[in-house]
């Protein structure tokens, strides 16, 4: 039976947020002509690299002598089918949906579904932990991508409306 510490859970934060900023690069790089998206994925995959840092922090400050081992057995199932999606180990290993990503809206949903994702992830595993204002402080870092990516998506649905007769 796996065990997992709080510890281990900080460092899967930690993991996401680097696949996140790796996407974010990609993405600046694949839309390296527009000037406007350059701006939008550097953006993007600064606040990834902040939050990895707010993770490696809170990791760092996490009561390691009070923390208690989990029972995974429930949850291995759920973790071994988020690892292996498509997000993080699907076909190419590490986000292999950036190749077929060819317009913002592409990236916006693909971006959309990792967040959402991650969240869902570290909510299940909040739900095991007895660290559970550690594992808030990365639920509410990562409903912060959200609220930004989908405010985001809003302003360009506006903008198409706009121009479609």
């Amino acid at each position: 039976m796996n065990r997992y510490s709080i510890d281990e859970i900080m460092e899967m934060a930690i993991q996401a947020e680097k696949l996140g900023y790796q996407f974010y690069t990609g993405m600046a790089d694949k839309f390296k002509k527009d000037a406007g998206l350059v701006n939008l994925f550097t953006t993007l995959a600064s606040k990834e690299k902040t939050h990895e840092r707010v993770f490696t922090n809170l990791k760092d400050t996490v009561d390691k002598n009070g923390t208690e081992p989990v029972q995974w057995e429930e949850v291995s199932n759920y973790r071994r089918a988020f690892v292996e999606s498509e997000f993080f180990l699907g076909r190419g290993k590490s986000l292999p949906a950036m190749d077929y990503i060819k317009t913002v809206p592409d990236v916006v949903k693909f971006a959309l579904g990792f967040e959402k994702e991650t969240l869902l992830y570290f909510m299940e595993l909040r739900s095991i932990v007895k660290e559970k204002e550690a594992v808030d402080r990365v639920i509410n870092e990562e409903k912060s991508h959200i609220v930004w990516l989908d405010k985001f998506k809003k302003e360009q649905d506006k903008i198409e409306s706009k121009t479609t007769f």
